[in-house]
């Protein structure tokens, strides 16, 4: 009787095992960047569709360009933006200094390439109005980047200029986009893509031509528009599918006084902006940079980075408990004062330093712990016995790394 109840109990754990995992939301993330809109403009017209995913999760003011004045000073131009955002690293790390894309250190992996060594059966896709940014940036079929594989991609209309014949309005572009943005919602409903990209410029061309104008305010309503066809789609395939999907939408710089350049450290030209259907941690209590995307998304997809690569990560997930963020400091003689904007949390953490890079060669560097900071605190100094010249210094979290390069001041 006693055997018969012990198997009876154990099939009945195991049919709610298999009807939870029957049940289970597969997880899916799709981004958006759309070039080159500051926010002020964003906020002033009507963008209906990029509201509506706001109100399920939320909107926030962020930024690019690294630290300012610091090692990690990045430019405010549109490919070193969007590499900032593929590898969760500033230039310093990730050497895409312009629109040229001479030599990116792929010792920084993509999101594509963790997400596809954790699991290289599921798939991404690229769906982009530049060609490069499949070809270059992800790399993809590069020695350098293991030959990574698209398994889906949609781009390189630009240089089909029988179809889209160029022209000074940059009408071309406008038509490439609403190309691409098409073509991704249907393939997010037919295929739905595990990671996905889309990139749209038409806004950026509007605002080198026009800069702050009716023909500016159009196009951001015409993007609009286009992530509108997105994300109605991933609204039906959730439904059809059971799926979950988790979509972020941003920009890659903001733009000078009128609206017309970028690439400088401004503050109207490092400023950007997020909007995500999922709720992020103290977004209002933090302004969150542009490399925060890569461990959000990570966070969320269940990929895991290897220590010494998570150590490397310039952003923190925006998803779960937030400790800290924005970590820098100053190395004085034998000293290191370190600061961060702190959470309220009353646990410490470990601080680690090296004096080497030798990561952007492909090698591991040797770190030695240095104590314990109390992270409520916000700052803390370390007597590090030894005049460097230079450190690398990782403050590990209870999720997580946030790290910061130092140069000796004496």
């Amino acid at each position: 009787m006693n055997r018969t109840k012990t198997r009876l109990a154990a099939i009945f754990v195991f049919c709610f095992m298999l009807t939870s995992v029957a049940n289970a939301q597969e997880k899916k993330t799709l981004f958006i960047i759309l070039d080159g809109i500051q926010r002020e403009l964003l906020e002033s017209n009507p963008t209906p569709n990029l509201n509506d995913i706001a109100a399920q999760g939320g909107y926030a003011h962020a930024y690019m360009g690294g630290m300012k004045d610091g090692y990690s000073e990045t430019p405010t131009i549109s490919a070193v933006g969007y590499n900032s955002l593929l590898t969760g690293v500033w230039v310093n790390k990730h050497n895409v200094k312009g629109n040229g894309i001479h030599q990116p250190n792929y010792n920084y992996p993509t999101i594509f390439r963790k997400f596809k060594e954790n699991y290289p059966n599921k798939t991404i896709a690229v769906y982009s109005t530049w060609l490069d940014n499949r070809t270059k940036l992800v790399g993809e079929n590069l020695e350098a980047t293991g030959h990574l594989q698209l398994d889906y991609h949609f781009d390189g209309l630009e240089i089909d200029t029988l179809s889209y014949p160029h022209d000074k309005k940059s009408d071309y572009i406008k038509k490439i986009d609403q190309a691409v943005s098409t073509y991704a919602a249907n393939d997010v409903i037919t295929k739905g893509p595990d990671l996905t990209w889309v990139y749209l410029q038409y806004t950026d061309d509007m605002g080198h031509r026009f800069g702050e104008s009716p023909q500016m305010d159009a196009a951001i309503q015409e993007a609009d528009r286009q992530v509108g066809l997105i994300w109605e789609a991933i609204k039906k395939r959730e439904i059809a599918h059971n799926e979950e999907w988790m979509i972020i939408i941003t920009t890659d710089h903001g733009r000078k006084v009128g609206g017309k350049g970028h690439g400088g450290q401004s503050d109207e030209e490092r400023a950007t902006w997020i909007v995500s259907n999922k709720k992020f941690n103290n977004i209002n209590k933090n302004t969150p940079g542009v490399v925060d995307i890569f461990p959000t998304i990570a966070d969320y997809m269940n990929i895991a980075v290897p220590k010494n690569q998570a150590m490397e990560i310039d952003g923190v997930s925006l998803l779960g408990e937030a400790y800290a963020s924005h970590l820098s400091g100053v190395l004085q003689g034998e000293t290191l004062k370190l600061s961060w904007k702190d959470y309220g949390t009353k646990t410490k953490a470990m601080v680690w330093v090296t004096p080497t890079n030798q990561y952007k060669y492909g090698e591991t560097d040797i770190y030695r712990q240095i104590g314990e900071a109390a992270l409520e605190n916000g700052s803390a100094s370390f007597d590090l016995k030894y005049a460097y010249d230079h450190l690398k210094v990782v403050v590990e979290l209870p999720n997580g790394y946030i790290n910061v390069w130092v140069t000796n001041k004496e």
